[in-house]
């Protein structure tokens, strides 16, 4: 194929994942929607009092994991939901694959290839998490909703045409610096997004919500403030990474390690901010929401980094916005 056709590939292919993830959040809705059907007795694992086999249980029952017991149908439901979302990632890997061999070249040489990059990393790092525990399927529609918007955001204001790199970005720290940076964002992506839902399970917990609700069908508040601490306690070291490599690209570069840049000082608070949140997950009266809403800090902080930064303020990254 000849660098133009693979260049129109990618883009069918962006337009084709949007298409799967939003097929896929409608599947999420419809296990949610669906999801407070009575299930029998049988289906729980050790729910205390002894029951007769085929016994009804009202809904909103919960196994030994903190996940609600879906039905059947609803578990279905759930299989087609992570099935699409496989396929819209596949779809959104080879956007990425195909828009480096058009420009051969690392595929994350601006905005648009950068932030595509981070959702893919947010997409992958659900599955996983989903894949190793059913239970958290549930977190799918919260996940690839912000995931389609952001898709929709990205073609629509950030998308450039493919083309070779700025001079500032030919070097060989480019799949160092950068590559961990979007591996640490798009990690950081999930566990903000499940902070969120602490925030709001947790809220609902202590006022003994209303079983047959919606936040009923999300996993219990320890669940997610599990998740959120194990994916920063993941994304953090690669964080850190990024900003140590970017500290050897910008000597190498510019003559200098560190200069206040606005896109390094802003990498620099989000690195205080995680560390700070590991440090308040552990300290006695910062546990739970306090710490869940630092780590919530964080992600807007990541944000306002990659479009703010890049997209309104001057200085050195400024190559690193719309090109």
């Amino acid at each position: 194929m000849t660098a133009d056709q693979l260049a129109a590939l990618s883009d069918t292919l962006f337009s084709s994942s949007v298409g799967l993830y939003s097929l896929a959040v409608v599947a999420f809705c419809a296990q949610l929607a669906f999801g407070r059907r009575p299930v029998r007795a049988r289906e729980l694992v050790g729910s205390g009092a002894p029951v007769e086999p085929g016994a009804p249980v009202e809904p909103g029952a919960t196994a030994a994991s903190g996940h609600p017991v879906d039905p059947p149908a609803v578990r279905r439901w759930g299989r087609v939901a992570m099935l699409l979302t496989a396929l819209g990632a596949v779809a959104h890997t080879g956007v990425l694959v195909a828009r480096g061999l058009a420009t051969d070249r690392l595929p994350w040489g601006n905005m648009y290839e950068f932030a595509t990059a981070v959702v893919l990393v947010a997409v992958v790092a659900f599955l996983v998490l989903a894949l190793r525990s059913p239970g958290l399927r549930h977190l799918g529609l919260f996940v690839l909703a912000p995931v389609v918007v952001s898709l929709v955001a990205i073609g629509l204001f950030l998308y450039v045409e493919d083309g070779p790199l700025v001079a500032a970005l030919r070097s060989s720290w480019l799949a160092v610096h950068v590559t961990t940076a979007i591996l640490g964002f798009g990690v950081f992506f999930v566990s903000g997004i499940a902070s969120i839902l602490y925030l709001v399970r947790s809220r609902y917990e202590a006022r003994g919500g209303d079983p047959a609700g919606l936040v009923a069908r999300v996993p219990d508040a320890a669940t997610l403030d599990r998740v959120a601490h194990r994916t920063v306690v993941f994304g953090f070291p690669i964080w850190t990474f990024a900003v140590i490599a970017g500290a050897i690209w910008a000597e190498s570069a510019w003559g200098r390690p560190w200069g206040w840049d606005p896109k390094e000082t802003w990498a620099f608070i989000a690195w205080v901010v995680y560390a700070a949140y590991l440090h308040a997950r552990t300290t006695a009266g910062w546990r739970g929401r306090p710490a869940a809403w630092v780590n919530v800090v964080g992600l807007a902080v990541m944000v306002f980094n990659l479009l703010y930064v890049n997209m309104v303020s001057t200085g050195l990254h400024s190559y690193g916005g719309v090109n």
